[in-house]
């Protein structure tokens, strides 16, 4: 059977990466512009105290549909599934812009409540976006050329990581700008810019890209669907609040991860019996699905968990301003961008992946180790170097994980498969990011902090916020500096730990080559 790739012309496999590049980074950039405007937006709301829920909102929603839009993709082709993500996207974008402008008690925090909402709906349509624009890079090129291809949008990631929280900053320091009568908050233009993209993107896709009609015969798994819904919606929460808001062992925390267990031995025993399965099991039969899969959920709980420390280690750990942190970042991300585009190529050439991955997880825990050797007193320069090793590392990880997990599987099973793909990376960033705070909430808890008790994550964060808000020129304490910088080596070390398993199970994903362009079946693992 042809695939998309052979019938559409050169031409059309052009336009139709073009929509994707633009698609892919309305995604990527939407998940790193909002962090840097959260403490203004959560003032001007007066939602300090649901600060965290605007990420979760996001979070949550796009996550759970992954799956979800990976089996609709397949049944019903590619273009309506992306068209109804941008469409969604676009509305809660315009919506979150507007956040705070529906009535409500703003003292109680009803624009904040307005904003977690809009992201909810925002993440619904988000969730189909990176997900689409995979499946249709694998339905029109062979896995041999798709190296080349997620190196791109690897790069694109990195580019969207970079500049992101640059505008964020930019939109929000602009304060209230007054045209006229009219009065617009800086603010909200980080949610009003993905508006023009979105808008670009649907003309793209709706004019422009070729039908796509690739489609798998078979029904929606409804139950599969709702299980899901049961089994990740807790499990997230719970990862979430646990340690930070709840004890582990409170009766809401272990509720939820009860809740969560009962719906995984529910969805695999529908699993198990569905005609159409929303993720057929017989796919973890397949040693390339399974290992390469986990294996990206072990090093994204690894690059979650220690990258999303690093600005306050470098701000309350190691002194510097929080703009000074903001370039010390800038390597780890020109580190990926350049890994990641060099080994798609390298893949692409040779028609073997194994090689290079393996070397991108060494490099990522060379780029551990050598954080492990930074002390209070470190300069910035000292630090940037070492997360540009990191990135270097992480570059590979990005996109040959799904490149092995797709070139593993028969052509109508691409869109689930790739939807597993961003699942895991989700599912692992997410655990990484509540793994590490509840340890570095305990090495701080365990160390003598000003007045001689320990320090919450809490605290840690009020005193990021007000360097900020002084541009740098708070006086720092050299007592949170020793005890920050303690506790993240703890970070460190269990990030090498975390490495050297997604070492050990990379070493296990089965050495395959490529398929080119062509009706050949697909060569034999071994």
């Amino acid at each position: 059977m042809p695939t998309d790739g052979d019938i559409l012309t050169p031409t059309e496999r052009r336009v139709t990466l073009a929509g994707l590049m633009i698609v892919f980074l309305l995604s990527a950039l939407d998940q790193t512009i909002v962090s840097t405007a959260m403490p203004r937006i959560a003032t001007q709301l007066h939602g300090l105290s649901l600060y965290a829920w605007v990420t979760t909102a996001y979070l949550l929603s796009s996550t759970v549909m992954v799956p979800i839009y990976g089996k609709l993709s397949d049944l019903y082709g590619r273009k309506p599934v992306l068209i109804t993500g941008v469409v969604i996207f676009t509305l809660g974008s315009a919506l979150c812009g507007l956040s705070g402008q529906f009535g409500g008690d703003a003292a109680s925090g009803g624009g904040m409540v307005q904003l977690i909402a809009f992201r909810g709906l925002q993440g619904l349509g988000g969730g189909a976006l990176m997900i689409s624009a995979f499946s249709i890079i694998a339905d029109i090129f062979p896995p041999r050329e798709r190296g080349r291809f997620a190196g791109l949008f690897g790069a694109v990631f990195g580019l969207a990581s970079i500049f992101g929280p640059l505008l964020g900053g930019f939109f929000t320091q602009i304060g209230t700008a007054h045209l006229g009568p009219l009065s617009l908050d800086g603010w909200r233009l980080i949610f009003y810019i993905n508006l023009p993209l979105s808008l670009l993107s649907l003309f793209m896709i709706i004019v422009k890209m070729p039908p796509l009609n690739r489609r798998v015969p078979g029904s929606i798994d409804w139950l599969g669907a709702a299980l899901i819904l049961v089994t990740f919606i807790p499990f997230l929460l719970a990862l979430s609040w646990g340690g930070r808001d709840y004890g582990w062992g409170s009766p809401r925390i272990v509720g939820l991860l009860a809740l969560s267990a009962g719906g995984l031995a529910g969805f695999i025993a529908a699993e198990a019996r569905a005609r159409h399965p929303i993720l057929p099991l017989g796919l973890f039969r397949n040693p390339t699905f399974t290992r390469a899969n986990f294996a990206l959920l072990i090093v994204s709980v690894a690059f979650m968990g220690v990258v999303s420390f690093l600005p306050l280690y470098m701000q309350l750990g190691l002194g510097a301003s929080p703009s000074a942190s903001g370039l010390a970042m800038l390597p780890l991300m020109l580190g990926l961008i350049l890994a990641s585009t060099v080994s798609g190529q390298i893949v692409t050439r040779t028609g073997v992946f194994k090689p290079v991955l393996l070397g991108g997880v060494v490099v990522l825990l060379v780029g551990v180790v050598l954080l492990l050797q930074t002390r209070t007193g470190t300069p910035m320069w000292d630090v940037s170097w070492r997360v540009f090793i990191m990135g270097l590392g992480l570059g590979p990880t990005q996109s040959l994980f799904n490149v092995a997990i797709q070139n593993s599987v028969e052509p109508h099973e691409i869109g689930v498969v790739t939807a597993s793909s961003q699942f895991f990376r989700q599912i692992g960033s997410t655990m990484g990011v509540a793994i590490f705070g509840t340890l570095l909430t305990t090495g701080l808890a365990g160390a003598r902090g000003p007045g001689g008790r320990g320090l919450t994550l809490a605290e840690l964060e009020g005193l990021a916020a007000a360097r900020t808000a002084a541009a740098g020129a708070a006086t720092q304490d050299p007592t949170v500096q020793i005890v920050l910088s303690s506790a993240m080596h703890g970070l460190f070390a269990a990030g090498l730990v975390i490495v050297l398993m997604a070492l050990a199970l990379t070493l296990t994903i089965p050495a395959a080559r490529l398929r080119g362009r062509g009706p050949q079946a697909p060569e034999p693992e071994g």
